[in-house]
């Protein structure tokens, strides 16, 4: 088993892949990986005003408001209220989507992941449960109101903090606000050469 913990002190803010905004990575795959080449990307934005989302062909995006009365999206065209703290949304990337804010400037965490590449599912805890960890998976564990403990290891983690944990799992998590669980695992290679 593997824990990393990844402090939201330490994040650099960078502008979205539009100009439209900034995000702060939690973390993605292949390390290193860019806008174009990540094969998963967790992340925090903060949106100030209504306007256009950056648009990631084959991508598929789940939308979770952490902070702020919401949004109402338009991917492909098709209306998305996401107007309820901590509820995941998921919508195809590779469309245009508008955001328009409800009520003031949202904090959103995302995730976005390519299908053909990864299997991903998003949930948002709370009170005391075992991490489970499946095989050849990573779990990513990101506090997005109140704090966590991994009891087992002891690791306190504030808001915005997060957990990366691959091989077995860290044991009993307590969160007494909201946390998001992410699960994502690579999808076997198909085609000529794979076995």
């Amino acid at each position: 088993m593997t824990v990393r913990i990844l402090r939201a002190a330490g994040r650099t803010a960078a502008p979205w892949k539009n100009g439209g905004g900034v995000t702060r990575e939690i973390a993605a795959a292949p390390d290193g990986a860019g806008m174009d080449t990540f094969a998963w990307r967790v992340s925090l934005a903060d949106v100030g005003a209504d306007g256009p989302f950056s648009v990631f062909p084959g991508v598929t995006r789940v939308l979770t408001v952490a902070d702020g009365a919401g949004m109402e999206l338009t991917p492909g065209g098709v209306p998305l209220r996401a107007d309820e703290r901590f509820v995941p949304h998921r919508f195809a990337g590779d469309v245009a989507t508008h955001g328009r804010l409800l009520d003031g400037p949202v904090v959103n965490f995302n995730v976005m992941y390519r299908e053909a590449l990864t299997e991903a599912l998003t949930s948002v805890v709370r009170g005391r449960l075992t991490v489970g960890v499946p095989p050849d998976a990573t779990v990513l564990a990101v506090v997005l109101d109140g704090t966590a403990v991994l009891e087992d290891s002891g690791a306190a983690l504030g808001r915005f903090d997060a957990a990366m944990v691959t091989g077995e799992s860290p044991g009993v998590l307590r969160a007494d606000g909201r946390t998001a669980l992410v699960t994502l695992r690579s999808r076997p290679r198909t085609g000529p050469g794979s076995s």
